[in-house]
Protein backbone atom coordinates (compact mmCIF):
# COMPACT_ATOMS: atom_id res chain seq x y z
CA UNK A 1 0.00 0.00 0.00
CA UNK A 2 1.29 3.16 -0.93
CA UNK A 3 2.04 6.32 1.36
CA UNK A 4 -0.63 7.91 -0.53
CA UNK A 5 -3.58 5.53 -0.08
CA UNK A 6 -3.11 4.84 3.67
CA UNK A 7 -3.34 8.79 4.08
CA UNK A 8 -6.45 8.66 2.18
CA UNK A 9 -7.78 5.82 4.50
CA UNK A 10 -6.89 7.71 7.43
CA UNK A 11 -8.91 10.17 6.41
CA UNK A 12 -12.06 8.56 5.56
CA UNK A 13 -11.35 6.83 8.99
CA UNK A 14 -11.36 9.97 10.58
CA UNK A 15 -14.56 10.86 9.11
CA UNK A 16 -16.54 7.62 9.22
CA UNK A 17 -16.29 7.13 12.30
CA UNK A 18 -17.84 9.92 14.00
CA UNK A 19 -20.62 9.54 10.96
CA UNK A 20 -21.30 6.03 12.31
CA UNK A 21 -21.37 7.49 15.92
CA UNK A 22 -23.47 9.58 15.16
CA UNK A 23 -26.31 7.44 13.47
CA UNK A 24 -25.88 4.15 16.02
CA UNK A 25 -26.08 7.17 19.48
CA UNK A 26 -30.16 7.69 18.66
CA UNK A 27 -30.32 3.77 18.73
CA UNK A 28 -28.45 3.30 21.55
CA UNK A 29 -30.26 5.58 23.26
CA UNK A 30 -33.77 4.48 22.67
CA UNK A 31 -32.29 0.72 23.66
CA UNK A 32 -31.19 2.83 26.91
CA UNK A 33 -34.85 4.31 27.67
CA UNK A 34 -36.30 1.38 26.54
CA UNK A 35 -35.17 -0.85 29.88
CA UNK A 36 -35.66 1.90 32.12
CA UNK A 37 -38.69 2.51 34.55
CA UNK A 38 -41.27 4.59 32.99
CA UNK A 39 -40.98 7.08 36.29
CA UNK A 40 -37.15 7.19 35.59
CA UNK A 41 -37.98 8.70 31.79
CA UNK A 42 -37.90 12.54 31.99
CA UNK A 43 -36.93 15.32 30.34
CA UNK A 44 -33.61 15.75 32.02
CA UNK A 45 -32.77 12.22 32.33
CA UNK A 46 -33.62 11.03 28.94
CA UNK A 47 -29.96 11.43 28.24
CA UNK A 48 -28.43 9.28 31.41
CA UNK A 49 -27.60 5.94 31.56
CA UNK A 50 -29.62 3.17 32.62
CA UNK A 51 -28.24 2.02 36.71
CA UNK A 52 -29.36 -0.29 39.15
CA UNK A 53 -31.90 1.76 40.43
CA UNK A 54 -33.90 2.94 37.34
CA UNK A 55 -33.66 -0.37 35.35
CA UNK A 56 -36.81 -1.68 34.29
CA UNK A 57 -35.33 -4.87 32.37
CA UNK A 58 -37.90 -6.34 29.72
CA UNK A 59 -40.96 -4.66 31.59
CA UNK A 60 -41.57 -1.64 28.63
CA UNK A 61 -41.34 -4.68 26.14
CA UNK A 62 -43.95 -6.87 27.51
CA UNK A 63 -46.40 -3.73 28.25
CA UNK A 64 -45.67 -2.82 24.14
CA UNK A 65 -46.48 -6.53 23.09
CA UNK A 66 -49.57 -6.59 25.53
CA UNK A 67 -51.05 -3.63 25.04
CA UNK A 68 -52.34 -0.84 22.13
CA UNK A 69 -53.36 -3.95 19.80
CA UNK A 70 -49.53 -4.38 18.70
CA UNK A 71 -49.68 -7.71 18.55
CA UNK A 72 -52.09 -6.97 15.74
CA UNK A 73 -50.02 -4.09 14.35
CA UNK A 74 -47.01 -6.64 13.79
CA UNK A 75 -49.17 -8.82 12.09
CA UNK A 76 -51.06 -5.80 9.50
CA UNK A 77 -46.88 -5.09 8.98
CA UNK A 78 -45.90 -8.37 7.95
CA UNK A 79 -48.70 -8.62 5.68
CA UNK A 80 -48.56 -5.28 3.88
CA UNK A 81 -44.45 -5.52 3.57
CA UNK A 82 -44.50 -9.40 2.29
CA UNK A 83 -47.63 -9.00 -0.25
CA UNK A 84 -46.04 -5.92 -1.15
CA UNK A 85 -42.22 -6.77 -1.87
CA UNK A 86 -43.21 -9.99 -3.75
CA UNK A 87 -45.59 -8.18 -6.18
CA UNK A 88 -42.76 -5.69 -6.67
CA UNK A 89 -40.41 -8.39 -7.32
CA UNK A 90 -41.93 -10.65 -9.87
CA UNK A 91 -44.27 -8.47 -11.34
CA UNK A 92 -41.37 -5.58 -11.82
CA UNK A 93 -38.84 -8.22 -13.09
CA UNK A 94 -41.43 -9.74 -15.88
CA UNK A 95 -42.15 -6.34 -17.09
CA UNK A 96 -38.06 -5.07 -16.85
CA UNK A 97 -37.82 -8.26 -18.98
CA UNK A 98 -40.58 -7.13 -21.47
CA UNK A 99 -39.34 -3.85 -22.03
CA UNK A 100 -35.37 -4.86 -22.15
CA UNK A 101 -36.19 -7.55 -24.97
CA UNK A 102 -38.69 -6.08 -27.06
CA UNK A 103 -37.59 -2.77 -28.41
CA UNK A 104 -40.75 -0.67 -29.55
CA UNK A 105 -41.27 2.73 -29.38
CA UNK A 106 -43.89 1.28 -26.19
CA UNK A 107 -41.52 -0.25 -24.67
CA UNK A 108 -38.96 2.95 -24.55
CA UNK A 109 -42.04 4.95 -23.18
CA UNK A 110 -42.95 2.30 -20.52
CA UNK A 111 -39.28 2.45 -19.30
CA UNK A 112 -38.87 6.05 -19.44
CA UNK A 113 -42.36 6.17 -17.32
CA UNK A 114 -40.98 4.28 -14.70
CA UNK A 115 -37.65 6.16 -14.84
CA UNK A 116 -39.80 9.65 -14.25
CA UNK A 117 -41.47 8.57 -11.34
CA UNK A 118 -38.98 8.39 -9.03
CA UNK A 119 -38.75 11.86 -9.12
CA UNK A 120 -42.39 12.21 -8.52
CA UNK A 121 -42.43 13.74 -5.04
CA UNK A 122 -45.16 11.87 -2.75
CA UNK A 123 -46.75 14.93 -1.75
CA UNK A 124 -48.24 15.69 -5.21
CA UNK A 125 -50.65 13.10 -5.08
CA UNK A 126 -51.44 12.14 -1.37
CA UNK A 127 -54.37 13.81 -1.69
CA UNK A 128 -55.76 12.26 -4.94
CA UNK A 129 -54.33 9.01 -3.67
CA UNK A 130 -56.05 8.28 -0.49
CA UNK A 131 -59.91 9.64 -2.22
CA UNK A 132 -58.93 6.97 -4.97
CA UNK A 133 -57.99 4.59 -2.45
CA UNK A 134 -61.17 4.91 -0.51
CA UNK A 135 -63.27 4.64 -4.00
CA UNK A 136 -61.26 1.57 -5.22
CA UNK A 137 -61.66 -0.09 -1.55
CA UNK A 138 -57.36 0.27 -0.93
CA UNK A 139 -57.92 1.38 2.39
CA UNK A 140 -56.99 -2.40 4.23
CA UNK A 141 -53.84 -4.16 4.72
CA UNK A 142 -55.17 -6.81 2.01
CA UNK A 143 -55.28 -4.61 -1.03
CA UNK A 144 -52.20 -1.64 0.02
CA UNK A 145 -50.02 -3.80 -2.11
CA UNK A 146 -51.06 -2.70 -5.30
CA UNK A 147 -50.55 1.48 -3.73
CA UNK A 148 -46.93 0.30 -3.32
CA UNK A 149 -46.26 -1.74 -6.39
CA UNK A 150 -46.88 1.33 -7.89
CA UNK A 151 -44.44 3.57 -5.93
CA UNK A 152 -42.20 1.23 -5.99
CA UNK A 153 -42.22 0.16 -9.10
CA UNK A 154 -40.22 2.81 -10.59
CA UNK A 155 -36.85 1.86 -8.23
CA UNK A 156 -36.99 -1.89 -9.01
CA UNK A 157 -37.51 -1.65 -12.82
CA UNK A 158 -34.95 0.83 -13.58
CA UNK A 159 -32.61 -2.24 -11.61
CA UNK A 160 -33.61 -5.05 -13.16
CA UNK A 161 -33.79 -3.11 -16.66
CA UNK A 162 -29.82 -2.63 -16.25
CA UNK A 163 -28.81 -6.36 -15.43
CA UNK A 164 -31.20 -7.84 -18.05
CA UNK A 165 -29.50 -5.87 -20.24
CA UNK A 166 -26.40 -8.17 -19.26
CA UNK A 167 -27.91 -11.20 -19.75
CA UNK A 168 -26.66 -12.70 -23.25
CA UNK A 169 -29.67 -13.24 -25.31
CA UNK A 170 -28.42 -16.45 -26.97
CA UNK A 171 -29.65 -18.12 -23.48
CA UNK A 172 -32.64 -17.51 -23.78
CA UNK A 173 -33.07 -18.14 -27.38
CA UNK A 174 -31.13 -21.47 -27.29
CA UNK A 175 -34.06 -22.18 -24.38
CA UNK A 176 -36.77 -21.15 -26.81
CA UNK A 177 -35.03 -23.70 -29.23
CA UNK A 178 -35.70 -26.41 -26.75
CA UNK A 179 -39.20 -25.68 -26.54
CA UNK A 180 -39.59 -23.12 -23.70
CA UNK A 181 -42.71 -21.16 -23.44
CA UNK A 182 -41.81 -17.12 -22.41
CA UNK A 183 -43.33 -17.61 -19.16
CA UNK A 184 -40.52 -20.55 -18.55
CA UNK A 185 -37.77 -18.96 -20.20
CA UNK A 186 -38.47 -16.50 -17.52
CA UNK A 187 -38.79 -18.36 -14.53
CA UNK A 188 -36.39 -21.47 -15.44
CA UNK A 189 -33.59 -18.69 -17.21
CA UNK A 190 -33.76 -15.25 -16.33
CA UNK A 191 -34.80 -15.38 -12.83
CA UNK A 192 -31.79 -17.71 -11.63
CA UNK A 193 -29.60 -15.22 -13.13
CA UNK A 194 -31.28 -12.32 -11.43
CA UNK A 195 -31.40 -13.47 -7.93
CA UNK A 196 -29.02 -11.12 -6.58
CA UNK A 197 -30.71 -7.97 -7.44
CA UNK A 198 -33.76 -9.86 -7.12
CA UNK A 199 -32.43 -9.86 -2.81
CA UNK A 200 -31.11 -6.50 -3.13
CA UNK A 201 -34.59 -4.95 -4.43
CA UNK A 202 -36.45 -7.44 -2.18
CA UNK A 203 -34.56 -5.89 1.06
CA UNK A 204 -34.46 -2.15 -0.25
CA UNK A 205 -38.07 -2.27 -0.70
CA UNK A 206 -39.09 -4.07 2.76
CA UNK A 207 -37.10 -1.57 4.72
CA UNK A 208 -39.10 1.20 2.91
CA UNK A 209 -42.83 -0.74 3.51
CA UNK A 210 -41.71 -1.93 6.69
CA UNK A 211 -40.84 1.75 8.16
CA UNK A 212 -43.48 4.00 6.21
CA UNK A 213 -45.53 6.30 8.23
CA UNK A 214 -47.03 8.53 5.76
CA UNK A 215 -48.75 5.84 2.99
CA UNK A 216 -50.90 4.05 5.53
CA UNK A 217 -52.12 6.60 7.46
CA UNK A 218 -53.55 8.69 4.86
CA UNK A 219 -54.80 4.95 2.87
CA UNK A 220 -55.92 2.67 5.57
CA UNK A 221 -58.63 2.87 7.74
CA UNK A 222 -57.26 4.14 11.60
CA UNK A 223 -60.31 2.81 13.82
CA UNK A 224 -59.90 -0.37 12.13
CA UNK A 225 -56.16 -1.04 11.50
CA UNK A 226 -52.74 0.25 12.44
CA UNK A 227 -48.94 -0.71 11.07
CA UNK A 228 -46.25 -0.88 13.64
CA UNK A 229 -44.99 3.14 12.47
CA UNK A 230 -48.43 3.90 13.25
CA UNK A 231 -48.92 2.15 16.94
CA UNK A 232 -46.05 4.05 18.08
CA UNK A 233 -47.72 7.22 18.57
CA UNK A 234 -50.81 5.82 20.50
CA UNK A 235 -48.94 5.09 23.27
CA UNK A 236 -50.20 7.34 25.74
CA UNK A 237 -51.44 7.12 29.57
CA UNK A 238 -54.01 9.03 31.24
CA UNK A 239 -54.86 12.68 30.61
CA UNK A 240 -52.73 12.14 27.40
CA UNK A 241 -49.43 11.39 29.16
CA UNK A 242 -47.20 9.90 26.51
CA UNK A 243 -46.00 6.58 27.78
CA UNK A 244 -42.09 6.61 26.91
CA UNK A 245 -41.17 2.98 28.20
CA UNK A 246 -43.50 1.05 25.91
CA UNK A 247 -42.95 3.42 23.21
CA UNK A 248 -39.29 3.45 23.68
CA UNK A 249 -39.30 -0.61 23.71
CA UNK A 250 -42.14 -0.58 20.59
CA UNK A 251 -39.33 1.60 18.53
CA UNK A 252 -36.62 -0.70 19.29
CA UNK A 253 -38.86 -3.78 18.31
CA UNK A 254 -39.76 -1.98 14.83
CA UNK A 255 -36.04 -1.41 14.33
CA UNK A 256 -34.36 -4.17 15.41
CA UNK A 257 -35.64 -6.37 12.08
CA UNK A 258 -34.35 -3.47 9.90
CA UNK A 259 -31.04 -3.61 11.30
CA UNK A 260 -30.78 -7.14 11.01
CA UNK A 261 -31.99 -7.50 7.50
CA UNK A 262 -29.73 -4.53 5.92
CA UNK A 263 -26.58 -6.33 7.82
CA UNK A 264 -27.06 -9.51 6.57
CA UNK A 265 -27.80 -8.30 3.06
CA UNK A 266 -25.97 -5.35 2.87
CA UNK A 267 -23.50 -7.16 0.24
CA UNK A 268 -26.62 -8.07 -1.92
CA UNK A 269 -27.82 -4.25 -1.96
CA UNK A 270 -24.24 -3.30 -3.16
CA UNK A 271 -23.90 -5.75 -5.82
CA UNK A 272 -27.40 -5.33 -7.15
CA UNK A 273 -27.01 -1.39 -7.18
CA UNK A 274 -23.99 -1.80 -9.26
CA UNK A 275 -25.28 -4.24 -11.60
CA UNK A 276 -28.28 -2.25 -12.32
CA UNK A 277 -27.06 1.04 -12.65
CA UNK A 278 -23.88 0.34 -14.34
CA UNK A 279 -24.42 -2.22 -16.63
CA UNK A 280 -27.99 -0.20 -17.83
Amino acid sequence: MTKKKKVINVILLVILIPLALAWIYPIFMILNNSLKLESAITTSSAFDLVNASTLGGLENYVKAINSFGFLASLGYSVLITITSVAAIIILCSMCAWYITRVHTKFSNFLYYLFVFSMVVPFQMVMFTLSQTADMLKLNNPFNLWLIYLGFGAGLAVFMFAGFVKSIPVEIEEAAMIDGCTPLQIFFKVVVPILKPTMVSVAILEAMWVWNDYLLPTLVLDITKYKTIPMLIQYFRGSYGRVEMGPMMASIMLTVIPVIVVYIFGQKYIIKGVAAGAVKG
